[in-house]
């Protein structure tokens, strides 16, 4: 799986605002400013968070975003997929039912391509925005080596 611009900037907004210690709306402008993001683009990325209820926002004076929930209730996992759509390995579409196979050895790949897709979402959900606060911070050693 490849995280798309997308995930990664959508990631880094969330954590940019996870890092904050007051709950105090941040503009898209200190966001962008903070995190070297293109404004315009971190604007789009923020209307999806929004819709996916990972954020909410404040208009007027004062206005911007916060986190919707606390960083710890906020996985990898919900942002990329609140971008991106659903966290797959490919197009491939679902295993099929009682061994009814169009052609040779597509059900064993797609059921295998299945669980591969249900790895890597489950990995991302094991990582919250407060696990990233705490790395971010150093309060926490980060693995090194291959992922369990």
């Amino acid at each position: 799986m490849k995280v798309s611009t997308r995930g990664d900037y959508a990631s880094r907004a969330l954590l940019s605002l996870a890092l904050r210690e007051d709950a105090t709306p941040t503009s898209v402008r200190d966001i962008a400013e903070r995190t070297g993001l293109p404004q315009p683009y971190l604007e789009q990325i923020l209307l999806a968070l929004k819709g996916a209820g990972l954020v909410r926002s404040k208009r007027g004076v004062g206005g911007g975003y916060v986190l919707a929930r606390q960083a710890s209730e906020i996985t990898l996992g919900q942002i990329v997929a609140a971008v991106d759509g659903p966290i797959v390995v490919g197009d491939f579409g679902a295993p099929h039912e009682n061994g009814a196979c169009d052609h040779e050895g597509q059900c064993v790949l797609l059921s295998v391509w299945s669980e591969v897709g249900e790895h890597m979402r489950q990995h991302l959900d094991s990582f919250t925005l407060a696990d990233m606060v705490e790395r971010a911070r150093g309060t926490v050693l980060q693995p090194v080596g291959p992922l369990a």
